[in-house]
């Protein structure tokens, strides 16, 4: 079965981004990169790819999951298809038609949606975020890959937006970066091995 596999950056206190969605409190040094680059390549844009002439083989994902306010910043940009090279697919359900062909737009509930497709045939599925997506699919992430950021900021959208409801996770590893940055890989309980 298809892993669900929430790969985010977050402060320290638990924020991917700021109240106005913004994330640039998060900045990506060229440690994080590198990691990125060299264990999560499918993550990096298709259109960042291309200015860096970086395209690597796909390791492990073929999908991207991710709410509006996570594929609205590439709408800003002119960029209709953000991650050309994997499968995607946006949970909205005020954004109607998709603007690039390449773009599935769902308007069901994430949560049922996510868990059919994790039964299809391929390979894992990323969710990109945002928090209220996160927090909707909970139920289904296998693995959480964190990149904490060695910063506070006390408000914002976090990690994932839910009522009070524990998951119990297992750490796997840890991984501390020269920036400060440390990746925290995490399986739910309910996982039994990782793949990546």
């Amino acid at each position: 079965m298809r892993k669900l596999v929430y790969f985010v950056a977050t402060s320290l206190d638990g924020f991917i981004a700021a109240p106005d969605g913004s994330w640039d409190f998060l900045p990506i040094s060229d440690d994080v990169t590198a990691y990125i680059n060299a264990r999560y390549p499918e993550t990096v844009p298709t259109h960042v790819r291309a200015a860096l002439g970086f395209d690597p083989p796909g390791q492990r994902f073929d999908t991207v999951l991710m709410g509006r306010n996570t594929y609205e910043p590439a709408l800003k940009i002119g960029v209709t298809s953000p991650y050309a090279h994997l499968s995607q697919i946006v949970f909205s359900r005020g954004l109607g038609a998709s603007p690039d062909p390449a773009v599935r737009i769902v308007a069901t509930d994430p949560l049922e949606f996510t868990t059919r497709l994790k039964q299809e045939p391929g390979g894992d599925i990323w969710l990109a975020g945002g928090g209220d997506l996160a927090g909707q699919l909970l139920p289904a992430v296998d693995e959480l890959v964190i990149k904490l950021n060695p910063v506070l900021t006390g408000d914002g959208i976090p990690l994932a937006r839910t009522g009070f409801e524990p998951h119990g996770l297992d750490l796997i590893s840890a991984t501390p970066l020269e920036s400060g940055v440390v990746v925290l890989h995490y399986l739910t309980r309910r996982s039994t091995s990782p793949t990546g």
